[in-house]
């Protein structure tokens, strides 16, 4: 039995995101049915995270188990050439029998790409958040100070998250502009909890619009209180970039 580690790219615009759901089209799903189709063995893609509806990934890195005696590169070439335009195998590995792309993971890199202009980008509208209002990007850098390190962030975690453990560290914060407007906010983390990007970037846009001060992210994330940080950023202008073992 063969341990296979691929990584993979895709636009989550048509997909109901990662994770396999009746009756919705999801990335798991499509890899799956494309790897029988080539294997002719029912399998079970495990990715490093679930990433929502709509999300996108550069880099995201699953792994599955086959008995096929199909060398790697053959299989990349094969599996490229019946799965949708979307969806792209950038690499395919066969690791030690230990790896589990997600419980392997020592850390993963969001990006969130917002369009900040007053007009909108019509090549960009389905992969950045078009936010018009010039934001003050000292103050966002100066609030995403106090997010870094190790915190309990239940504020920034979506509403039916069933997990008990809220602690997190985030390793990295980075926020950079260039002269279009556009606007990439980077998070490194050894993990993420349900919709946490979205509601940081929605958090600290708040802050790059003067509605509330850098110094609110350090009251918001003791609140552990989701209805006080700020709304949920919309899912088509998040990136997952880097996944780390």
């Amino acid at each position: 039995m063969k341990n296979i580690k691929i990584v993979v790219e895709y636009d989550g615009t048509r997909y109901h995101g990662w994770q396999r759901q009746r009756g919705h089209r999801s990335i798991q799903q499509t890899l799956e049915e494309k790897i029988k189709l080539i294997t002719r063995e029912e399998v079970t893609v495990i990715g490093s995270g679930r990433t929502d509806s709509g999300v996108h990934a550069f880099n995201q890195v699953a792994n599955f188990q086959m008995t096929a005696r199909i060398r790697e590169e053959n299989l990349l070439r094969a599996l490229n050439g019946v799965l949708p335009d979307d969806i792209v195998i950038k690499r395919v590995e066969e690791m030690a029998k230990s790896f589990h792309a997600r419980f392997s993971v020592k850390s993963k890199k969001y990006v969130y790409h917002i369009w900040n202009n007053t007009t909108n980008t019509a090549i960009n509208r389905y992969y950045c958040w078009h936010v018009r209002k010039e934001l003050n990007l000292e103050c966002m850098k100066k609030a995403a100070c106090f997010i870094k390190g190790t915190h309990d962030f239940k504020a920034f975690c979506g509403t039916g998250s069933k997990v008990k453990n809220y602690t997190r560290t985030i390793l990295d914060v980075e926020l950079d502009r260039d002269d279009r407007g556009k606007l990439l906010i980077t998070i490194t983390a050894d993990g993420f909890l349900r919709h946490m990007v979205r509601n940081i970037v929605g958090t600290l846009v708040e802050v790059g619009k003067g509605k509330i001060t850098p110094e609110d992210l350090k009251v918001i994330l003791d609140s552990r209180d989701r209805r006080k940080a700020g709304m949920t950023a919309p899912a088509h202008g998040l990136f997952l970039a880097e996944v780390h073992y």
